[in-house]
């Protein structure tokens, strides 16, 4: 993650160089504002290609550092015909600019300390760049998404690790002891002990974009779905048959009709597959759908 990247370089007061999108025309694979980190070795952190750039810049992050300029801009285009790019025929039919930044430990590592924070606090910020030229580019991040795993058993291990390689900050609850382990959740930004019936004394619901419940214990998840169900939290997953939902849903009464338009159950996209980490990936792309609002439908069926 970029967060823990830069705080490697902190620890050293090593600089970086930041390489932020500035520009895109036609086909690209990332868009304006999206940024990577490269440090004088051969460390880096993100992706602005689908790494047929990434080593180019990496060179020129290098060279950057060496020579103790402020920045350096570079320009990809793929939309000749010939496509001549070091001869790598990338086809892509897009523009890239890029402009490399470097940051010190002096200046706090900004912008992209600004960008962290502002991620962590669940807010969305914007800070300005200036090329050599004194062009001025403004950078947006959105923030971070956070989603709370109600159940920590085995299955939740990879619905964790899936979300935290979305860059999203999770949290998991289980009532039971035995499975409040945060070395079984590497990703995880919190692992908490807690009745389901105290789910919303012991964590402020109103923090979450998406909660998926699934402890496997009928109690428990019912009481899980009464919290949530008088919280604003907006995509609410649950694990397991429809007859499970029903009943679930009886037993909460009022609560149920709170609830109904939010819930997602069973959880997950239909992409096949009955392994834990195949049931993980659905769970996870719904939810990466639904909070950028799209159907999760093919590309190929786009018009």
């Amino acid at each position: 993650m970029i967060e823990t990247f830069l705080g490697r370089a902190r620890a050293t007061g090593e600089p970086l160089v930041a390489a932020f999108i500035v520009e895109t025309q036609g086909s690209t694979y990332r868009k304006p504002g999206t940024f990577m980190l490269f440090d004088a070795n051969a460390g880096r952190c993100g992706l602005l290609s689908g790494g047929c750039l990434e080593g180019d810049l990496h060179d020129h992050a290098r060279s950057l550092l060496k020579s103790g300029e402020r920045c350096h801009e570079r320009t990809y285009d793929s939309r000749g015909s010939d496509d001549p790019i070091w001869g790598l025929g990338l086809g892509c039919e897009g523009l890239m600019r890029v402009l490399l930044l470097r940051l010190d430990a002096s200046q706090n590592y900004e912008p992209v300390s600004s960008l962290i924070v502002a991620a962590r606090e669940r807010r969305s910020t914007s800070v300005s760049i200036r090329n050599e030229r004194g062009e001025t580019f403004v950078v947006h991040a959105e923030r971070t998404p956070t989603l709370l795993i109600c159940g920590a058993g085995p299955d939740a291990e990879p619905v964790c690790t899936f979300a935290a390689a979305l860059g999203w900050r999770v949290t998991l609850v289980d009532h039971r002891p035995a499975y409040i382990d945060a070395a079984r959740f590497p990703g995880a930004e919190r692992v908490v002990r807690a009745d389901a019936e105290s789910l919303s004394k012991e964590i402020v619901l109103s923090e979450f974009d998406a909660a998926i419940v699934m402890s496997h214990h009928l109690v428990a998840d019912g009481r899980y779905l009464a919290a949530l169900a008088d919280s604003d939290v907006g995509y609410v997953g649950l694990l397991g048959p429809a007859a499970r939902r029903e009943r679930l849903f009886a037993e909460l009464g009022t609560r149920a009709d709170r609830l109904r338009s939010r819930l997602r159950a069973p959880v997950g996209l239909d992409l096949g597959g009955r392994s834990p980490e195949a049931i993980a990936l659905s769970i996870v792309a719904e939810v990466q759908a639904v909070l950028h609002n799209r159907a999760g439908a093919p590309f190929s069926e786009a018009r």
